[in-house]
């Protein structure tokens, strides 16, 4: 058992918390659930399988989860970021473990993870990849401030790539993936238009991050509303294979490529034509 704590923020995972612990229990000295209102079992069974609950007003992913860093009496040397609905496979948390004992006094302060992502019951190969930054050093990593698309950065030092993939099952039914895309898009929607007004992520001097960011802002921002949602469409689903996936394949990247930024557009849009956004959140 290496000398770890896990955080993970829940509401209403019954469905998936159990597997999550359980993944990590053989790993990490202790688990913490910041829970934000649960109305099913969560909380029941999370405190059954070994974690420490504490309860956090929701108002979005990095705040949520730099609140459990400064507020849940983290003394580990280090933590993970794992979703309720992630889970890492024993070949993982060994590879974890190896590498936390060899870099436990040096600059290596982060560990950087790939997803084996599973939709409607299939792991989608192709298309666009999902890595990242998911074990740090207590004290050095943290949840860059921003609502939607927000990376783990260390304040020094450097991270690894591990071998080994965790799995992400993101996936209750359709309505609930539908229902969160759409809540993510207002998220989205207020990062771009605080980019417009001038804000820049001080805290992301990751050169990852900063290239994912100019790519994101200096490129797709700059191709013509509701165009550039066809346009990334047809990249992640032709050009980097996720036809390959099948049915599954398709209907995940008409869903994320497409409808999921076509939707960021329109409330955009909205906002543009006078919707503040305080009022796009209100019908949330």
């Amino acid at each position: 058992m290496a000398d770890m704590t896990a955080i993970v923020l829940t509401r209403n995972e019954e469905k998936n918390i159990e597997r999550c612990l359980q993944s990590v229990k053989g790993l990490c000295r202790r688990m913490v659930v910041v829970d934000c209102g649960s109305t099913d079992r969560t909380v029941v069974l999370a405190r059954e399988n070994g974690a420490e609950v504490y309860t956090h007003d929701f108002e979005y992913y990095a705040r949520q989860f730099n609140w459990g860093l400064d507020n849940c009496g983290i003394d580990t040397r280090w933590v993970i970021r794992i979703d309720a609905d992630e889970q890492f496979p024993p070949e993982l948390c060994a590879e974890i473990e190896r590498e936390a004992r060899a870099h436990a006094e040096d600059d290596v302060n982060g560990m950087t993870l790939e997803a084996t992502y599973f939709f409607l019951g299939r792991a989608l190969t192709h298309g666009s990849k999902k890595r990242k930054l998911m074990v740090f050093k207590r004290g050095i990593g943290r949840i860059e401030d921003r609502r939607r698309d927000a990376h783990t950065v260390l304040s020094e030092g450097e991270s690894v790539s591990l071998k080994h993939n965790f799995l992400h099952y993101d996936f209750k039914d359709l309505d609930n993936f539908i229902g969160r895309y759409n809540w993510y898009a207002t998220r989205e929607a207020m990062d771009y238009m605080d980019y417009k007004r001038g804000k820049r992520d001080a805290d992301a001097d990751d050169p990852e991050i900063q290239r994912k960011r100019r790519r994101k802002y200096g490129v797709y921002y700059k191709f013509p509303k509701f165009l550039r949602c066809f346009l990334w469409f047809i990249v992640n689903y032709f050009f980097r294979g996720g036809f390959l996936d099948g049915k599954e394949g398709f209907i995940y990247h008409v869903l994320s490529s497409f409808w999921y930024r076509f939707v960021v557009d329109a409330k955009i849009y909205e906002y543009e034509h006078g919707k503040e956004f305080e009022e796009l959140k209100a019908y949330q």
